[in-house]
């Protein structure tokens, strides 16, 4: 067996920065920021796979435009150090023949090598003594890898949608997120020869589309993003615009005494733009006040979404009649550009009050009859027979925590009437939203108003849980219907794929359990959830979809308990034991944390752990062992059934009490007489019925040592 060993030669080639840009067409904006990145970081590592980068890659400089990606990379060499190229040849039982002269296999590996025989030497592989031929491979230079370094970028970009176009010859065609116009490769002063997408490398660039000087000649690679600021008019990096950007609309907004609003809806939008714009500047535009009548989320979402404005707020977050626009333009007279935008953004708030004010003319529990007529899914039925199974779902669950069950089925009822509406047929967004609106303005509850805007929270990780009592009951209801119906007919989320956002639903019921500590059964819920269906003619959720359903939720469970700061064998101890009601799984953390830290802890948990495994090898149920007293014979199991007799009370006290922490200290006293059982007493002794109560005493101090967790868990 042959092989081969490199070895770099010292050397210190000079170096210089190597700029690659890509110009073309308008790039995708929501795509633009990964692009880029992933551009920078696939030249990189293809030039620092051939040796070329002369100290470390991350030191780089990305840039991305609404029409072009590029790097500047600081230190690249000309050609790569050579290397030392060591060949790992037969071994000296092969090579060398019984009076110790080459064997003809030595002679072939040899030549093919061009090595003489006697320019070999011998060595260790690690195994046997080998032979080995030595040869000074050349490093590759620059411009023999960098074209294959860029289409290898290129073609590993993470592209939304390839498109196809033709060549100037008119003949060939390429595929790219855009077509493209340009391509530099500058290595310091240096052009480097590269043909890429059907472009040659040069040093010429464009700048602003309508402010630039003309093209722009990059004399040296360090010069780029000077010339393209000072005489294209293009802050060609991500982070430089995006920090511009946003200094201008805070500045801006302070001026007008006005705030940005919640950064939740600020930062995706100012990522957008960003990517929009190459030398932004923003301006103030207004609308009339009369428009404000309109439910606010509605004129934010239009100019947001719509048109890319940022709303303004005043102290009380209330939406002022003023908006910013981050223009690609700057001006020394803005009018024309202000005027434009503020015309456009008018007939958006005109057609938001339109659907607002034509929608309330339908109350929503007139349209409840349509939801017969909405199919939510072709084997689940409609929305109709959704929102039926809603309500039998949330009645239990609002009598379970002592809510109005009225309440919580009248907004079962309505939840999905807004979707019915005008402004939510328009803004997809808004719905709860608008129906909170239309259900205070129909004269509904307030509880069910509030109900129908809740009841898809948490819409996202770390969202807000519903705050009322009947939108808690309406979410739980929602998100268990959705769980239970799409794992009954095989719906299950696989690997990253889950179209139905089933572990989003999943979290959402989870979080509400345990962070409102609502006294409700995991299990119940399930089976009041896969109930509900036979009756309206879906297929009926099987036994194994329960089941399923509940690993599921445990799989969730672990997630989040881990994102909670715990560590893998204290969540493994809590859900393993496929906890039901979960109010008090966090308490039931902390106390296990604080256990830990005893002296007595690794102990116990190790005799914990050996416990279940004799209690597992012997068939014996925790629960199901019964005692006999008067079958304890040694001194040391007398002493340990005394203490389990003398704890249990204690313990079984404190956790109806919920004092978890109480309950696991109480198990520090049984260190002791455990420790010593199993030092002097053979559980498995020959007398079938001494044995056997042996093992009860084990099942019954086990039973006890895992009431508020399975400390087993905790053994190192």
């Amino acid at each position: 067996m042959t092989g081969t060993t490199a070895v770099t030669e010292p050397q210190t080639p000079a170096s210089a920065p190597l700029l690659v840009e890509l110009f073309t067409e308008e790039l995708p904006p929501k795509a633009l920021k990964r692009l880029g990145d992933a551009f920078a970081d696939g030249v990189a590592a293809g030039l620092a796979q051939h040796g070329l980068i002369d100290g470390d890659p991350a030191g780089r400089q990305t840039f991305a435009t609404p029409r072009r990606l590029a790097v500047l990379l600081p230190a690249v060499i000309e050609r790569a150090p050579d290397r030392r190229v060591e060949l790992k040849g037969p071994s000296l039982k092969v090579g060398l023949d019984a009076q110790g002269e080459p064997t003809q296999a030595l002679h072939k590996w040899a030549a093919k090598q061009g090595v003489a025989i006697d320019a070999l030497r011998r060595g260790s592989d690690g195994k046997q003594d080998v032979f080995f031929a030595d040869s000074v491979v050349s490093g590759q230079t620059l411009d023999a890898v960098l074209q294959a370094v860029i289409d290898d970028a290129l073609a590993r970009l993470p592209i939304p949608k390839v498109m196809q176009y033709q060549l100037a010859d008119g003949h060939t065609s390429v595929s790219f997120v855009r077509p493209a116009h340009g391509l530099i490769a500058l290595h310091g002063e240096r052009v480097v020869p590269a043909r890429v997408l059907g472009l040659d490398a040069g040093r010429t660039t464009q700048g602003h589309r309508f402010q630039s000087s003309g093209t722009l000649s990059i004399a040296h690679a360090d010069d780029y993003a000077r010339v393209l600021e000072h005489d294209g008019r293009v802050i060609a990096g991500f982070d430089a615009r995006r920090a511009r950007i946003d200094e201008a609309l805070r500045t801006t907004a302070a001026s007008l005494n006005a705030s940005l609003g919640d950064e939740s809806g600020v930062a995706p939008l100012l990522d957008e733009v960003t990517a929009l714009v190459e030398w932004p500047a923003v301006y103030v535009g207004r609308f009339e006040a009369q428009f404000l009548q309109v439910p606010q989320e509605c004129l934010i979402l239009t100019m947001r979404t719509n048109q890319k404005y940022f709303p303004l707020f005043d102290a009380q977050d209330r939406l002022l009649p003023e908006f910013l626009i981050v223009s690609n333009m700057a001006v020394s007279d803005p009018r024309f550009i202000i005027d434009g935008n503020q015309r456009v953004v008018r007939p958006r708030l005109a057609d938001a009050r339109f659907f607002f004010e034509t929608d309330q003319k339908t109350p929503l529990a007139a349209r409840v009859p349509q939801l017969a007529s909405v199919v939510y899914h072709a084997r689940l039925g409609t929305q109709a027979q959704r929102s039926e199974r809603v309500q039998r779902i949330a009645r239990p669950i609002a009598e379970a925590l002592g809510q109005d069950a009225t309440l919580a089925e009248r907004a079962a009822l309505l939840a999905k009437t807004d979707l019915l509406t005008g402004m939510v047929g328009e803004f997809p967004e808004l719905q709860g939203i608008m129906g909170r609106y239309y259900a205070t303005h129909d004269g509904e509850p307030a509880a069910v108003a509030d109900a129908i805007a809740e009841q898809y929270q948490p819409r996202f990780a770390g969202d807000a849980l519903p705050a009322s009592p009947t939108g808690t009951v309406l979410a739980l209801a929602d998100k268990l219907e959705t769980l239970a119906g799409l794992f009954g007919i095989g719906q299950l989320p696989t690997g990253d794929k889950d179209p139905f956002a089933l572990r989003r639903h999943a979290l959402g019921v989870l979080r509400m359990l345990i962070e409102k500590r609502l006294p409700l059964a995991l299990d119940k819920l399930i089976d009041d959830a896969c109930a509900v269906f036979t009756p309206l003619g879906a297929d009926k959720p099987a036994r194994p979809t329960r089941e399923t359903l509940l690993a599921f939720f445990h799989d969730r469970l672990a997630g989040y308990l881990r994102e909670l700061g715990y560590s893998a064998n204290e969540v493994a101890a809590v859900v393993d034991q496929a906890p039901t009601r979960l109010a008090d799984l966090p308490a039931r953390l902390k106390a296990l944390r604080e256990f830990a830290r005893l002296p007595e802890a690794q102990s116990l948990a190790g005799a914990n752990k050996r416990i279940g495994n004799i209690l597992k090898k012997s068939g014996t149920e925790a629960d199901g062992a019964s005692l006999d007293e008067a079958r304890l014979v040694e001194p040391a199991e007398k002493a340990l059934a005394e203490l389990v007799v003398t704890l249990e009370p204690s313990i079984a006290q404190r956790m109806r009490d919920e004092d978890f922490n109480g309950a696991l200290l109480g198990l520090a006293r049984a260190r002791g007489p455990v420790d010593a059982f199993f030092d002097e007493v053979m559980v498995m002794a020959e007398d079938p019925a001494v044995r056997a109560n042996r093992l009860a005493l084990l099942a019954r101090l086990q039973a006890m040592m895992n009431q508020v967790a399975d400390i087993s868990r905790l053994a190192a």
